[in-house]
């Protein structure tokens, strides 16, 4: 064997050698970056986790209090709404008794236009 085929076959086996040891350096390394990418999620994911349980209950808390605010005007303003309505009531019977008498005085073909205006001002 030559020198020169001596020094080739050298620089081959050290330029392999290098180049394969250089490819495990970067995996591990590789490696170990992933392994710290998963960890900071599962921490980020944690401090999300703390932080929504926190807002949850806090919110909870003002929902609470706004409640506890509410519920003597919801007692009063449902109070006159029933005094409303009582108030309404008549009058809603004697126009239905109004109606009534005017469809008597209709005539037949008459009556079921008259109907259906009585519905749809009900409606409305």
């Amino acid at each position: 064997m030559s020198f020169a085929s001596k020094i080739t076959l050298g620089a081959a086996l050290t330029t392999t050698t290098a180049i394969i040891g250089y490819v495990h350096y970067k995996q591990t390394t590789d490696r170990d970056k992933l392994h710290e990418g998963v960890i900071r999620d599962i921490e980020r994911q944690q401090r999300r986790k703390l932080e929504n349980t926190y807002l949850l209950q806090k919110q909870i808390d003002l929902t609470k209090q706004l409640k506890e605010a509410q519920s003597p005007l919801d007692k009063d303003t449902h109070i006159q709404n029933e005094n409303a309505e009582i108030l309404k009531e008549p009058n809603k019977v004697n126009v239905h008794k109004e109606n009534v008498e005017v469809l008597k005085e209709v005539q037949p073909h008459q009556r079921k236009r008259q109907i259906e205006d009585d519905k749809h001002w009900e409606k409305a």
